[in-house]
């Protein structure tokens, strides 16, 4: 609720100026007449007491109202900000539950389980019910708004939705009708997942609007009472310097704590800041170890059980046993799986990154990208683009990753462009289409789902102290271009000697 102040004047006469009488020197019934007409005109000093009355009531009630604003400035940000960012951390919860959802509906989809389909009951049940808690606590820590409450019902239906849908998966499952439980699972399932994690993310940015709102209250309210301390400085001078300079002093203190209250909304937006750079660092080290994972565990599981296979080939059967063909498939199925597998690790943290730098890497995953989506992408770079280490190097992949995905999901474009050039200790960095374009401004502002990916552009850009420019217009094609510093020549042999 925005508060506006009600300006007052006020206005005070000053002292009369005395009218001096002359007096009769040689008619003494006259001078007890001019006596009594000195007596009967006011005191000076009354009237400056009236005014310095009227001048400390002004004083109070100024005093007071600028209390009462200052402390409903406390409150409302104890109370809008710090629900805000309980509110956040639990649909932050809520985000990686999905994701972990994700991850096993993908490995009950390819038979990750000696347990079957059904063997996942368990793991779902716990992620249902921990999604559950936090969409409850997420509800009584949010401040409610219309478009809040009503993605607060859309997310419990998702839930809902998704919870009987995973009862009729399993229950197909466990009557061993594994086939309809995967078309179960590919048909409602996963779309139902996909719709809890759109939601959440929608309910993510609502949160971070109601948090710029309430910082433009805040911004409002300081302002209106900035105006009214200048007020009250304008009136304590016109009337009497010493006056004006007693209040100009009281109220500065209070303008000083106003400051201050603004000094600390600063450092709790910095201190926001802080925690999506420290989320976006989590992931990927949660990317690097899923990546880990899968090439080093997975795949030398994979590799074994191809062996095993071999030998048993090999040495246990016949060349004309009707099984010889059955291993041979089950060796197909378990090398298709470990390539995909080692691409899915490749994807998440490519390993040729450590290995080889920034250049290999982006030339090795465009040449992937094209593979998968048959969109011809062209790799320009120039020799003496500089050497990035992996940890900066990194933000820089994932930018070309976002920018490219968007390529695929929303350009409509058969040819891409990805340019890598270093001049005058700049890197720049450019991704470009010639597809349908967008309103840029727009999905910045909507920010759900699409927008959200343009926001983590930014903040990889600015934690390498660089910048990103965007420039897209419907059916005009879009261009992402990041320029960052290139590190010092003096670092770059070390570095790529480590390498």
């Amino acid at each position: 609720m925005k508060k506006r102040a009600s300006s007052k004047r006020f206005r005070t006469r000053g002292p009369e100026r005395l009218m001096e009488r002359p007096v009769a020197e040689h008619d003494p019934s006259k001078i007890p007449s001019a006596v009594e007409g000195l007596s009967a005109i006011p005191s000076p000093s009354t009237r400056l007491w009236v005014g310095l009355s009227i001048l400390f009531a002004f004083f109070v009630l100024f005093a007071a109202y600028t209390i009462r604003e200052v402390r409903w400035l406390e409150d409302f940000q104890a109370n809008v900000v710090q629900r805000n960012r309980k509110a956040s951390l639990e649909l932050l919860q809520l985000q990686n539950d999905a994701y972990l959802l994700a991850i096993s509906i993908r490995d009950m989809q390819i038979g990750k389980s000696r347990y079957g389909l059904a063997g996942w009951r368990s793991e779902f049940l716990r992620l249902g019910e921990d999604m559950d808690r936090a969409a409850a606590l997420e509800g009584e820590f949010a401040v409610s708004t219309p478009a809040s409450k009503g993605k607060r019902v859309e997310l419990h239906s998702a839930l809902e939705d998704f919870r009987r849908s995973a009862d009729r998966v399993f229950s197909l499952a466990e009557r061993g009708e594994d086939a309809r439980a995967r078309a179960l699972i590919q048909s409602e399932l996963e779309p139902e997942r996909s719709v809890i994690t759109e939601t959440v993310a929608r309910l993510l940015v609502l949160n971070d609007q109601s948090q710029a709102e309430a910082t433009e209250t805040i911004a409002e309210v300081y302002g209106t009472v900035k105006k009214q301390l200048w007020l009250v400085v304008a009136v304590l001078l016109g009337l009497a310097f010493a006056t004006g300079l007693y209040t100009f002093q009281a109220n500065r203190k209070t303008f000083e704590r106003l400051h201050h209250l603004a000094e600390r909304l600063q450092v709790q937006s910095g201190q926001l800041r802080k925690l999506s750079w420290k989320l976006i660092e989590v992931q990927e080290k949660t990317l690097r170890q899923v990546a880990r994972d899968l090439h080093d565990e997975f795949g030398q599981i994979l590799t074994a059980i191809g062996v095993m296979l071999t030998h048993a080939r090999e040495k246990g059967l016949e060349r004309n046993s009707p099984f010889v063909e059955e291993v041979e498939r089950v060796k197909r199925i378990v090398a298709e799986t470990l390539e995909t597998v080692r691409d899915s690790s490749q994807i998440f943290r490519p390993a040729i990154m450590d290995d080889f730098g920034l250049e290999q890497t982006l030339e090795w995953f465009v040449g992937q990208f094209s593979r998968q989506t048959g969109i011809e992408v062209h790799f320009e770079r120039d020799p003496e683009d500089g050497f990035f280490p992996p940890e900066d190097a990194i933000h820089l992949y994932r930018i070309v990753q976002e920018a490219l995905s968007n390529v695929a999901r929303h350009a409509q474009a058969r040819e891409a462009w990805v340019s890598l050039r270093g001049a005058d200790g700049l890197l720049t960095l450019e991704v470009r289409d010639r597809g349908a374009g967008f309103d840029v401004d727009g999905k910045m502002n909507r920010a759900v789902g699409e927008g959200m990916g343009l926001m983590g552009m930014q903040e990889r850009a600015d934690h390498l102290k660089g910048s990103l420019d965007i420039r897209s217009a419907p059916g005009a094609g879009t261009v992402v271009s990041l320029r960052v510093p290139m590190p010092p020549p003096a670092a770059r042999p070390t570095a790529e000697k480590a390498i």
